[in-house]
């Protein structure tokens, strides 16, 4: 058998797929940080204390 041609199969089922993955996981971060950066002060009123929203997402439901 050829081993040039499984060390291709390899690389492209496994190396490529999980190369793809792993670039995607640091772009998630970095737009995770950007994005999600300021989203609780988005929920504070003017006076500092947390609107409706952000006192609902702090509640246990299942209490």
């Amino acid at each position: 058998m050829d081993i040039g041609g499984i060390i291709m199969i390899v690389a492209l089922v496994i190396v490529m797929p999980v190369g793809v993955l792993m670039s995607m996981v640091v772009l998630a971060g970095a737009l995770g940080s950007l994005i999600g950066g300021n989203s609780d002060l988005d929920n504070v009123t003017d006076d500092g204390e947390p609107n409706e929203y952000l006192a609902l997402a702090n509640t246990n439901h299942y209490e």
